[in-house]
């Protein structure tokens, strides 16, 4: 039987693994003349691989259905079974039941517009973004008002 001090060794030796392989993907990406216009390309790439592994539940170097339905519902926009498996399917062009990190970047540095980049880039821009106003509110009368 695995002591608790085992089982902490085991997750932190995957969790090395799946980032070296993301760095690996991600230096392939460095490296590739099609992206090296890409604005800000090793800060994306970063941003890239801690997103995917908030949401790689397994720690398997992929998101899968599980990992998908708990990224949709942090983004505040819950999907059904069967429109997650579509946006997994337009990801991975129908191959395969989860998207691995090479995909996911794929799909995030591509120009087509898969419906989990849209959601992506919403959450990044919804985070980015400040909703309280800066300072008190204009003064303002009663013929002001519409």
């Amino acid at each position: 039987m695995q002591s608790n001090k085992d089982n902490e060794k085991h997750f932190f030796v995957l969790i090395s693994i799946k980032v070296e392989r993301c760095e690996e993907i991600n230096k392939e990406y460095m490296e590739d003349q099609k992206y090296r216009d890409e604005e800000d390309l090793p800060e994306k790439l970063d941003s890239f691989k801690n997103k995917y592994a908030e949401f790689d539940l397994n720690d398997q170097g992929e998101i899968d259905m599980m990992g998908m339905k708990r990224m949709m519902e942090k983004l505040g926009v819950p999907k059904t079974h069967l429109e997650m498996k579509k946006m997994i399917s337009e990801v991975t062009e129908g191959i395969s039941d989860s998207i691995n990190y090479r995909d996911f970047v794929k799909m995030m540095l591509g120009k087509r517009s898969a419906v989990l980049k849209l959601v992506m880039i919403f959450e990044d821009k919804a985070n980015g973004a400040s909703c309280k106003p800066d300072g008190p509110p204009p003064k303002r009368d009663i013929t002001s008002l519409p």
